[in-house]
């Protein structure tokens, strides 16, 4: 039986370190708590499809000490395929230690990630994807996750991908890509147009084959061109603990929604509230919520008014907002 979902990307394995505040320079403060959790952005989302009912592969590698272990166990726990991972021996998986705000939920990341984790092109084979209905990439070993999605774009496979940098080679990469859903500030990163419905305008003047350019907002929710159209959705307001992982849910979700061909406006709207919820739990997955959940929220949730009032002035808003 053939898969739904194909990732190419991150994997890591985080320590979150929860802190009364975030300490000031040259500080000495106690944490509350610290644990390891599984995440990385490609694997986050492919797990988020599997617990929505989807059939996902994982194309990555981890590493062979006891984090590489602990994420490698987890995926494997999930049920997603992982007969395209590779474990790299005598080298440490990626990993991140992350201070979370307990005041706020915010979270500043501190990460490596050795050079021989790197996934290239010519380890690939087209077989990989073969069967998928859609294939996603974020952007950080941009050669190969290029070369899936040309594959893949050429076999008529939709591409999402998760871009957050300037990564070099992004062109290739985003050429082939249907659906892009980026960070809030690559937009104008990648165009120079600090106004982002401009960025996001440019961003499809330049890659007109995609079908959808938009940008996660964290509190302020996701904006989004589709169709010609502006689309907003504002976030949801939940009690956050740890904002780590929402924008990797946020993916999976919306593939999820995507191959249910919901419209646009109601996949961007189930995307935001499962991120959200995830905000409620410490770690990249640890607040992963059911489809039932989500709808509950999208039911009866109250929606937080953005901090960018032209947000919803500019753009045809989801409801509430």
């Amino acid at each position: 039986m053939g898969v739904d979902v194909v990732g190419l990307g991150l994997n890591a394995t985080d320590v979150a370190i929860e802190l009364r505040h975030y300490p000031a320079f040259n500080s000495k403060v106690e944490y509350t708590s610290a644990g390891w959790q599984a995440g990385g952005q490609v694997a986050t989302a492919l797990v988020v499809c599997q617990r929505l009912g989807l059939r996902t592969k994982y194309i990555g590698r981890v590493g062979s000490d006891d984090f590489g272990a602990f994420q490698y166990e987890d995926l494997r726990r999930e049920k997603i395929d992982l007969t395209d991972v590779r474990v790299v021996p005598d080298c440490p998986n990626q990993r991140a230690y992350i201070l979370i705000d307990q005041a706020s939920g915010e979270r500043t990341i501190l990460w490596h990630r050795d050079a021989r984790l790197t996934i290239r092109p010519e380890e690939l084979r087209r077989e990989m994807i073969a069967g998928a209905r859609l294939v996603h990439v974020d952007g950080h070993d941009t050669a190969a996750a290029a070369a899936v999605a040309r594959w893949a774009r050429e076999d008529g496979i939709p591409v999402t991908a998760d871009v957050d940098n300037l990564y070099p080679g992004r062109e290739e990469l985003l050429a082939a890509t249907g659906y892009l859903i980026s960070s809030a500030s690559f937009p104008a990163a990648y165009t120079g147009q600090e106004d982002l419905f401009r960025a996001l305008e440019e961003i499809h003047r330049r890659h007109p084959a995609m079908k959808l350019v938009a940008a996660t907002l964290g509190a302020d929710g996701v904006l989004a061109l589709a169709n010609d159209n502006f689309l907003y959705q504002p976030a949801y307001d939940v009690r956050c603990r740890d904002t780590t992982g929402a924008g990797d849910v946020f993916h999976g979700a919306f593939i999820y929604a995507l191959l249910e061909g919901w419209a646009m406006e109601r996949a961007l709207d189930f995307s935001n509230a499962m991120a959200g919820l995830n905000c409620t739990a410490i770690g990249a997955r640890g607040g992963i919520a059911t489809r039932a959940e989500a709808e509950r929220l999208m039911a009866s949730g109250r929606r937080r008014a953005p901090r960018w009032r032209e947000l919803p002035r500019r753009a045809r808003a989801g409801a509430g907002a």
